[in-house]
């Protein structure tokens, strides 16, 4: 299996990255999940190497527009349960908080042939509600952050889950994402 993060192919991640303030939780960190919490190097390698993924697999869902693109830019913001539900009441009149939140901006009808950089659109995820999933599930915090991040990307490129079938497929590819790199 070709290694996504490594190839010959350059895919360029513009990432803006928004870090939690760790020092607002009660929790112990590991050095690796404190890095992946506080800084973009390991997102922007992550997030790079599942969009290659899923641009060399052409059963996969993808615009055309990505799946031919080598420059890509996005956001993440790793924040608190009151922020997510702010926004998710502001954006999708739901008054709860939630894991991840995506806002996808990618209309194709809106773009040509371009060598600019595409904006895929941005993704939200809530550390406090993240930490009580990662328990819950009795897995690492790495992983639910993963977790988490993938399903927002795949909202970001198009994917739904608007019934079980499309659920169980979006959940075997967030699967096969995280498991890139042998996390799983």
């Amino acid at each position: 299996m070709e290694n996504y993060s490594t190839s010959s192919y350059k895919l360029d991640v513009d990432l803006s990255f928004t870090a939690f303030p760790v020092q607002d939780l009660d929790t112990f960190l590991n050095s690796e999940t404190l890095e992946l919490m506080s800084s973009s190097t390991q997102w922007n390698k992550e997030i790079a190497s599942w969009i290659r993924f899923i641009q060399i697999n052409e059963q996969l869902i993808c615009p055309g527009i990505v799946r031919n693109a080598s420059q890509l830019s996005l956001g993440l913001e790793l924040t608190n349960d009151q922020k997510i539900l702010d926004l998710n009441y502001a954006w999708l009149g739901q008054s709860k908080s939630t894991d991840v939140l995506s806002f996808p901006i990618i209309d194709e009808t809106s773009f040509g042939i371009s060598n600019e950089s595409i904006e895929l659109g941005d993704i939200v995820i809530s550390v406090p509600t993240a930490i009580r999933q990662a328990k819950q599930n009795n897995v690492d915090l790495l992983v639910e952050l993963r977790w988490l991040a993938s399903h927002g990307l795949l909202h970001l490129l198009g994917w739904d889950h608007s019934d079980e079938e499309s659920l169980n497929n979006m959940l075997l590819i967030q699967e096969q994402l995280i498991d890139l790199r042998g996390i799983l």
